[in-house]
């Protein structure tokens, strides 16, 4: 026969001990292989990651909540800034053809004292109006003799003309305005039959 101290039973996690009965020391349960208090134990180590996990939460929503405001923020501003460049725009266009029409009443006023100079202040208004067009990024296009271009001609009519090459703009019945990429308004023209 043995003579070592019996061990007393273990005393079952959360049971209350019975008077006398000695409490397992400390790290007694980790000694057995217990893998320590179980979730519903306070302060337990799976309170502890659900308390993680939802502080980790909360910031991600907190910074999902954030660039959802930055991002209207920025459309608003956006949206702003838009609207202040069309009226600049517009009030440049509008800078741009007020000398044509103080040229026009200007014309117009002198029309009675001398019929003749109508023709003259007309012809000036217009070019004062080409070059406003230019400036502002839209060339006056009227070239006769060059190769028909569709991206820049608008055929209104085809001509038999021996002395024009074919496929060449023979006549230009209305000017156009800009480049292949940044048009107004193409050039109305006839060209000459291809053989």
């Amino acid at each position: 026969m043995s003579h070592r101290p019996q061990q007393p039973d273990p005393v079952p996690e959360g049971a209350v001990p019975e008077p006398g009965q000695d409490l397992p020391a400390p790290g007694a349960a980790e000694a057995r292989g217990a893998e320590g208090p179980g979730p519903d134990a306070a302060g337990g180590p799976a309170l502890r990651h659900d308390e993680d996990e939802a502080a980790a939460l909360a910031e991600l929503e907190d910074r999902w909540r954030r660039a959802l405001a930055d991002l209207d923020n920025l459309r608003k501003r956006q949206a702003r800034e838009m609207e202040r460049e069309r009226a600049a725009e517009r009030a440049r266009t509008a800078a741009a053809l007020l000398p044509v029409i103080d040229n026009l009443e200007l014309a117009l006023s002198h029309a009675e004292a001398d019929p003749g100079t109508i023709v003259e202040g007309v012809r000036a208004v217009r070019d004062q109006a080409v070059d406003a067009l230019a400036r502002l990024g839209y060339e006056r296009r009227a070239e006769t003799g060059v190769p028909f271009d569709p991206a820049r001609h608008e055929v209104v009519g085809v001509v038999d003309d021996p002395e024009a090459e074919p496929g060449t703009v023979v006549q230009v019945l209305r000017p156009g305005y800009g480049d292949t990429g940044n048009q107004l308004r193409p050039v109305a023209v006839t060209v000459a039959r291809r053989g």
